[in-house]
Protein backbone atom coordinates (compact mmCIF):
# COMPACT_ATOMS: atom_id res chain seq x y z
CA UNK A 1 0.00 0.00 0.00
CA UNK A 2 2.92 2.36 0.73
CA UNK A 3 4.22 1.98 -2.82
CA UNK A 4 0.76 2.70 -4.27
CA UNK A 5 0.38 5.85 -2.17
CA UNK A 6 3.92 6.98 -2.97
CA UNK A 7 3.24 6.75 -6.72
CA UNK A 8 0.14 8.93 -6.35
CA UNK A 9 2.23 11.36 -4.28
CA UNK A 10 4.88 11.26 -7.02
CA UNK A 11 2.26 12.34 -9.54
CA UNK A 12 1.16 15.22 -7.29
CA UNK A 13 4.76 16.41 -6.94
CA UNK A 14 5.23 16.08 -10.70
CA UNK A 15 2.27 18.38 -11.30
CA UNK A 16 3.72 20.97 -8.97
CA UNK A 17 7.11 20.93 -10.73
CA UNK A 18 6.03 20.62 -14.37
CA UNK A 19 4.06 23.60 -15.67
CA UNK A 20 2.81 21.89 -18.85
CA UNK A 21 1.61 18.76 -17.07
CA UNK A 22 -0.12 21.00 -14.56
CA UNK A 23 -1.91 22.75 -17.45
CA UNK A 24 -3.06 19.39 -18.83
CA UNK A 25 -4.37 18.34 -15.43
CA UNK A 26 -6.11 21.69 -14.85
CA UNK A 27 -7.90 21.46 -18.19
CA UNK A 28 -8.82 17.83 -17.51
CA UNK A 29 -10.20 18.75 -14.07
CA UNK A 30 -12.22 21.65 -15.51
CA UNK A 31 -13.76 19.48 -18.24
CA UNK A 32 -14.71 16.70 -15.82
CA UNK A 33 -16.27 19.25 -13.45
CA UNK A 34 -18.69 20.22 -16.24
CA UNK A 35 -19.95 16.62 -16.26
CA UNK A 36 -19.85 15.88 -12.53
CA UNK A 37 -23.65 15.46 -12.43
CA UNK A 38 -23.25 12.49 -14.78
CA UNK A 39 -22.55 10.29 -11.75
CA UNK A 40 -19.59 7.90 -12.25
CA UNK A 41 -17.10 7.96 -15.14
CA UNK A 42 -15.74 5.01 -17.10
CA UNK A 43 -12.13 5.34 -18.30
CA UNK A 44 -11.22 3.37 -21.45
CA UNK A 45 -7.72 1.89 -21.04
CA UNK A 46 -5.55 0.27 -23.70
CA UNK A 47 -2.14 0.12 -22.01
CA UNK A 48 -0.67 2.71 -24.36
CA UNK A 49 0.95 5.89 -22.94
CA UNK A 50 -2.02 8.12 -23.71
CA UNK A 51 -4.62 5.99 -21.91
CA UNK A 52 -2.20 5.38 -19.02
CA UNK A 53 -1.80 9.16 -18.67
CA UNK A 54 -5.60 9.47 -18.66
CA UNK A 55 -5.79 6.82 -15.93
CA UNK A 56 -3.20 8.72 -13.84
CA UNK A 57 -5.04 12.02 -14.01
CA UNK A 58 -8.40 10.37 -13.33
CA UNK A 59 -7.00 8.59 -10.27
CA UNK A 60 -5.49 11.80 -8.92
CA UNK A 61 -8.78 13.64 -9.45
CA UNK A 62 -10.65 10.89 -7.59
CA UNK A 63 -8.43 11.64 -4.55
CA UNK A 64 -8.98 15.39 -4.81
CA UNK A 65 -12.68 15.58 -5.63
CA UNK A 66 -14.05 12.14 -4.70
CA UNK A 67 -15.32 11.55 -8.24
CA UNK A 68 -15.99 7.92 -9.04
CA UNK A 69 -13.91 6.49 -11.90
CA UNK A 70 -14.18 2.92 -13.23
CA UNK A 71 -11.24 1.70 -15.33
CA UNK A 72 -11.95 -0.74 -18.18
CA UNK A 73 -9.86 -2.47 -20.85
CA UNK A 74 -11.42 -4.34 -23.79
CA UNK A 75 -9.59 -7.52 -24.79
CA UNK A 76 -10.58 -7.95 -28.46
CA UNK A 77 -9.18 -11.53 -28.50
CA UNK A 78 -7.68 -10.94 -31.95
CA UNK A 79 -4.12 -11.80 -30.96
CA UNK A 80 -3.17 -15.02 -29.17
CA UNK A 81 -1.50 -13.27 -26.24
CA UNK A 82 -3.99 -10.42 -25.86
CA UNK A 83 -5.39 -11.54 -22.50
CA UNK A 84 -1.90 -11.93 -21.00
CA UNK A 85 -1.11 -8.42 -22.26
CA UNK A 86 -4.27 -7.14 -20.57
CA UNK A 87 -3.20 -8.74 -17.28
CA UNK A 88 0.16 -6.92 -17.50
CA UNK A 89 -1.67 -3.59 -17.87
CA UNK A 90 -3.86 -4.51 -14.89
CA UNK A 91 -0.77 -5.25 -12.79
CA UNK A 92 0.91 -1.97 -13.75
CA UNK A 93 -2.17 0.11 -12.90
CA UNK A 94 -2.41 -1.65 -9.56
CA UNK A 95 0.79 0.18 -8.53
CA UNK A 96 -1.26 3.40 -8.30
CA UNK A 97 -4.20 1.63 -6.68
CA UNK A 98 -6.26 1.40 -9.88
CA UNK A 99 -8.42 -1.70 -10.18
CA UNK A 100 -8.74 -2.48 -13.88
CA UNK A 101 -11.75 -4.41 -15.20
CA UNK A 102 -11.03 -6.51 -18.31
CA UNK A 103 -13.93 -7.03 -20.74
CA UNK A 104 -13.28 -10.01 -23.00
CA UNK A 105 -14.74 -10.09 -26.50
CA UNK A 106 -16.08 -13.47 -27.66
CA UNK A 107 -17.18 -12.29 -31.11
CA UNK A 108 -14.85 -13.41 -33.92
CA UNK A 109 -13.17 -10.50 -35.73
CA UNK A 110 -11.47 -11.69 -38.92
CA UNK A 111 -12.35 -9.07 -41.56
CA UNK A 112 -12.51 -5.27 -41.70
CA UNK A 113 -10.59 -5.65 -38.45
CA UNK A 114 -10.13 -2.05 -37.30
CA UNK A 115 -13.76 -1.02 -37.88
CA UNK A 116 -15.22 -4.19 -36.37
CA UNK A 117 -12.83 -4.03 -33.40
CA UNK A 118 -13.86 -0.41 -32.80
CA UNK A 119 -17.57 -1.37 -32.96
CA UNK A 120 -17.01 -4.24 -30.52
CA UNK A 121 -15.04 -1.97 -28.19
CA UNK A 122 -17.72 0.72 -28.04
CA UNK A 123 -20.54 -1.82 -27.71
CA UNK A 124 -18.82 -3.45 -24.72
CA UNK A 125 -17.90 -0.10 -23.15
CA UNK A 126 -21.36 1.44 -23.52
CA UNK A 127 -22.97 -1.76 -22.17
CA UNK A 128 -20.59 -1.55 -19.18
CA UNK A 129 -21.54 2.11 -18.66
CA UNK A 130 -25.24 1.26 -18.72
CA UNK A 131 -24.79 -1.66 -16.31
CA UNK A 132 -22.86 0.54 -13.86
CA UNK A 133 -25.11 3.58 -14.34
CA UNK A 134 -22.23 5.65 -15.66
CA UNK A 135 -23.20 8.43 -18.05
CA UNK A 136 -19.69 9.39 -19.18
CA UNK A 137 -17.02 7.43 -21.04
CA UNK A 138 -13.50 8.93 -21.13
CA UNK A 139 -11.10 8.13 -23.98
CA UNK A 140 -7.52 9.33 -24.53
CA UNK A 141 -7.73 10.58 -28.12
CA UNK A 142 -5.24 13.42 -28.55
CA UNK A 143 -3.98 15.98 -31.07
CA UNK A 144 -2.00 13.42 -33.09
CA UNK A 145 -5.13 11.24 -33.41
CA UNK A 146 -7.06 14.30 -34.55
CA UNK A 147 -4.57 15.03 -37.35
CA UNK A 148 -4.50 11.36 -38.41
CA UNK A 149 -8.31 11.23 -38.52
CA UNK A 150 -8.35 14.41 -40.62
CA UNK A 151 -5.83 12.95 -43.12
CA UNK A 152 -7.69 9.63 -43.32
CA UNK A 153 -10.98 11.37 -44.05
CA UNK A 154 -9.30 13.74 -46.48
CA UNK A 155 -8.02 10.68 -48.39
CA UNK A 156 -11.61 9.37 -48.56
CA UNK A 157 -13.06 12.60 -49.94
CA UNK A 158 -15.01 13.50 -46.80
CA UNK A 159 -16.99 16.72 -46.54
CA UNK A 160 -17.46 19.18 -43.68
CA UNK A 161 -18.82 16.52 -41.32
CA UNK A 162 -15.85 14.19 -41.71
CA UNK A 163 -13.10 16.81 -41.91
CA UNK A 164 -14.23 18.44 -38.67
CA UNK A 165 -12.84 15.24 -37.11
CA UNK A 166 -13.51 14.48 -33.42
CA UNK A 167 -15.46 16.56 -30.92
CA UNK A 168 -14.55 16.92 -27.26
CA UNK A 169 -17.98 15.50 -26.38
CA UNK A 170 -20.07 13.10 -28.47
CA UNK A 171 -23.40 11.58 -27.42
CA UNK A 172 -23.49 7.79 -27.84
CA UNK A 173 -26.43 5.40 -27.54
CA UNK A 174 -28.13 5.26 -24.14
CA UNK A 175 -27.26 9.00 -23.90
CA UNK A 176 -23.72 8.24 -22.75
CA UNK A 177 -21.30 11.15 -23.10
CA UNK A 178 -18.08 10.17 -24.87
CA UNK A 179 -15.52 12.67 -23.54
CA UNK A 180 -12.10 13.34 -25.12
CA UNK A 181 -10.21 15.58 -22.67
CA UNK A 182 -6.83 15.46 -24.49
CA UNK A 183 -7.63 16.86 -27.94
CA UNK A 184 -5.58 20.01 -27.24
CA UNK A 185 -2.50 18.00 -26.22
CA UNK A 186 -0.07 15.89 -28.21
CA UNK A 187 1.16 12.34 -27.72
CA UNK A 188 4.62 13.36 -26.48
CA UNK A 189 3.11 15.37 -23.64
CA UNK A 190 1.02 12.38 -22.55
CA UNK A 191 4.04 10.07 -22.90
CA UNK A 192 5.91 12.18 -20.36
CA UNK A 193 3.17 11.72 -17.75
CA UNK A 194 3.10 7.92 -18.24
CA UNK A 195 6.88 7.52 -18.17
CA UNK A 196 7.26 9.66 -15.04
CA UNK A 197 4.70 7.58 -13.15
CA UNK A 198 5.03 4.05 -14.56
CA UNK A 199 8.46 4.12 -16.29
CA UNK A 200 6.96 1.87 -18.99
CA UNK A 201 3.82 1.38 -21.08
CA UNK A 202 2.65 -1.20 -23.62
CA UNK A 203 2.44 -0.98 -27.42
CA UNK A 204 -0.28 -2.56 -29.52
CA UNK A 205 1.51 -4.56 -32.28
CA UNK A 206 -1.31 -3.73 -34.72
CA UNK A 207 -0.17 -0.07 -34.63
CA UNK A 208 2.80 -1.02 -36.82
CA UNK A 209 0.82 -3.26 -39.20
CA UNK A 210 1.13 -1.77 -42.71
CA UNK A 211 -2.15 -3.31 -43.89
CA UNK A 212 -4.07 -0.74 -41.84
CA UNK A 213 -4.63 2.71 -43.37
CA UNK A 214 -4.05 4.53 -40.07
CA UNK A 215 -0.56 2.99 -39.79
CA UNK A 216 0.35 4.28 -43.25
CA UNK A 217 -1.13 7.68 -42.42
CA UNK A 218 1.19 7.82 -39.38
CA UNK A 219 4.16 7.22 -41.65
CA UNK A 220 2.88 9.94 -43.98
CA UNK A 221 2.49 12.27 -40.99
CA UNK A 222 6.15 11.77 -40.05
CA UNK A 223 7.21 12.54 -43.60
CA UNK A 224 5.07 15.70 -43.70
CA UNK A 225 6.61 16.84 -40.41
CA UNK A 226 10.11 16.30 -41.80
CA UNK A 227 9.14 18.54 -44.75
CA UNK A 228 8.09 21.35 -42.42
CA UNK A 229 4.29 20.87 -42.35
CA UNK A 230 2.96 22.54 -39.19
CA UNK A 231 0.32 20.33 -37.58
CA UNK A 232 -0.82 23.11 -35.26
CA UNK A 233 -2.12 24.88 -38.37
CA UNK A 234 -3.92 21.72 -39.44
CA UNK A 235 -5.55 21.66 -36.00
CA UNK A 236 -6.58 25.29 -36.56
CA UNK A 237 -8.14 24.29 -39.90
CA UNK A 238 -10.02 21.45 -38.20
CA UNK A 239 -11.43 23.92 -35.67
CA UNK A 240 -12.48 26.28 -38.47
CA UNK A 241 -14.24 23.42 -40.25
CA UNK A 242 -15.93 22.51 -36.96
CA UNK A 243 -17.33 26.04 -36.78
CA UNK A 244 -18.78 25.61 -40.26
CA UNK A 245 -20.27 22.29 -39.17
CA UNK A 246 -22.04 23.99 -36.27
CA UNK A 247 -23.65 26.48 -38.68
CA UNK A 248 -24.79 23.63 -40.95
CA UNK A 249 -26.14 21.72 -37.93
CA UNK A 250 -28.31 24.70 -37.06
CA UNK A 251 -30.15 24.46 -40.39
CA UNK A 252 -30.20 20.65 -40.36
CA UNK A 253 -31.96 20.68 -36.98
CA UNK A 254 -34.56 23.16 -38.28
CA UNK A 255 -35.27 20.81 -41.21
CA UNK A 256 -35.47 17.73 -38.95
CA UNK A 257 -38.04 19.41 -36.72
CA UNK A 258 -40.20 20.60 -39.63
CA UNK A 259 -40.01 17.83 -42.20
CA UNK A 260 -38.96 14.60 -40.46
CA UNK A 261 -41.09 12.45 -38.16
CA UNK A 262 -39.24 10.12 -35.80
CA UNK A 263 -41.63 7.34 -34.85
CA UNK A 264 -40.98 4.29 -32.70
CA UNK A 265 -40.22 1.88 -35.55
CA UNK A 266 -39.60 4.17 -38.52
CA UNK A 267 -38.54 7.64 -39.58
CA UNK A 268 -40.53 9.47 -42.27
CA UNK A 269 -38.75 12.10 -44.39
CA UNK A 270 -40.63 14.60 -46.57
CA UNK A 271 -38.72 13.94 -49.79
CA UNK A 272 -40.28 16.88 -51.69
CA UNK A 273 -38.84 19.35 -49.18
CA UNK A 274 -35.61 17.36 -48.95
CA UNK A 275 -34.90 17.83 -52.69
CA UNK A 276 -34.93 21.62 -52.28
CA UNK A 277 -32.04 21.66 -49.80
CA UNK A 278 -28.35 22.35 -50.61
CA UNK A 279 -26.26 19.21 -51.09
CA UNK A 280 -24.37 19.49 -47.78
CA UNK A 281 -27.64 19.87 -45.86
CA UNK A 282 -29.08 16.77 -47.60
CA UNK A 283 -25.96 14.83 -46.73
CA UNK A 284 -26.19 15.81 -43.05
CA UNK A 285 -29.92 15.04 -42.87
CA UNK A 286 -29.38 11.46 -44.06
CA UNK A 287 -26.43 11.03 -41.67
CA UNK A 288 -28.51 12.31 -38.74
CA UNK A 289 -31.36 9.93 -39.53
CA UNK A 290 -29.04 6.91 -39.88
CA UNK A 291 -27.19 7.64 -36.63
CA UNK A 292 -30.43 8.08 -34.71
CA UNK A 293 -32.33 5.18 -36.29
CA UNK A 294 -29.46 2.65 -36.16
CA UNK A 295 -28.07 4.02 -32.86
CA UNK A 296 -24.63 3.95 -34.46
CA UNK A 297 -21.55 5.86 -33.36
CA UNK A 298 -20.11 6.47 -36.83
CA UNK A 299 -22.15 7.64 -39.84
CA UNK A 300 -21.90 5.69 -43.12
CA UNK A 301 -19.17 6.52 -45.66
CA UNK A 302 -19.81 9.78 -47.51
CA UNK A 303 -19.68 8.26 -51.01
CA UNK A 304 -22.43 5.78 -50.05
CA UNK A 305 -24.66 8.56 -48.68
CA UNK A 306 -24.17 10.67 -51.83
CA UNK A 307 -24.93 7.66 -54.04
CA UNK A 308 -28.15 6.95 -52.12
CA UNK A 309 -29.31 10.57 -52.39
CA UNK A 310 -28.56 10.76 -56.13
CA UNK A 311 -30.28 7.45 -56.92
CA UNK A 312 -33.46 8.38 -55.06
CA UNK A 313 -33.54 11.86 -56.66
CA UNK A 314 -33.18 10.35 -60.14
CA UNK A 315 -35.95 7.85 -59.38
CA UNK A 316 -33.46 5.03 -59.99
CA UNK A 317 -34.15 3.47 -56.61
CA UNK A 318 -37.18 2.44 -54.60
CA UNK A 319 -35.53 0.57 -51.75
CA UNK A 320 -32.01 0.03 -50.39
CA UNK A 321 -29.96 -0.38 -47.20
CA UNK A 322 -27.38 1.96 -45.70
CA UNK A 323 -25.61 2.04 -42.33
CA UNK A 324 -27.86 -0.59 -40.75
CA UNK A 325 -31.05 1.08 -42.03
CA UNK A 326 -33.60 0.25 -44.74
CA UNK A 327 -34.62 3.18 -46.98
CA UNK A 328 -37.84 2.94 -49.01
CA UNK A 329 -39.38 5.59 -51.25
CA UNK A 330 -43.19 5.83 -51.21
CA UNK A 331 -44.52 8.70 -53.33
CA UNK A 332 -43.35 11.97 -51.71
CA UNK A 333 -41.86 10.37 -48.63
CA UNK A 334 -38.79 8.36 -47.69
CA UNK A 335 -39.33 5.76 -44.97
CA UNK A 336 -36.34 4.67 -42.88
CA UNK A 337 -36.35 1.69 -40.50
CA UNK A 338 -33.69 -0.28 -38.68
CA UNK A 339 -32.27 -3.28 -40.53
CA UNK A 340 -32.59 -6.60 -38.66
Amino acid sequence: MKRKSSNVLKLKLLLEKDKRINQIYSKFKFLISKHKKNNSFVVAVSGGPDSMALSCLAKLLSFEKQYKFLFVLVDHSIRKDSYQEALKVKKLLKTVNINLKILKNFKKIDKNIQKNARDVRYNLLTAFCKKNRAKSLLVAHHQDDQVETFLIRLSRGSGVEGLSSMNVVTILKNKIHLIRPFLDFNKNELNRISKKVFRKTFKDPSNSNKKFLRTNIRDLKKMLQSKGVNFEKIIRSIKNISSSKEAINFYVNIFLKKFVKFKKKETILNFTQFRKQPEEIKFRIINSIVKKRAASYYPPRSEKVIKLINNFQRNQLKKCTLGGCIFERKKSFLYVSKEF
